[in-house]
């Protein structure tokens, strides 16, 4: 089950709730029990199947790919 990360405008008070997708826009309590919160954008790290300690290709290095399939980005 995925898990979100919330913060509450009332105490400041960030914290996490394991619900389903469906539920992730749904209203959610902080522990406080205040219920002005807001569910807060959470980034992804995702890693590649390359082994440990190896270096990944510098953006523009060739094998096209980058942000806009190469060329575009500086």
């Amino acid at each position: 089950m995925p898990r979100y990360e919330y913060r509450c405008r009332t105490c400041g008070d960030t914290f996490e709730l394991n619900r389903p997708m469906a539920e992730s826009g749904s209203p959610a309590d902080c522990p406080q029990g205040h219920g002005d919160t807001v569910k807060l954008l959470s980034t992804v790290a995702v890693g590649g199947l390359a082994g440990a300690g190896s270096a990944a290709p510098a953006p523009g290095a060739g094998g096209g790919g980058g942000c806009c399939g190469g060329g575009c980005c500086a």
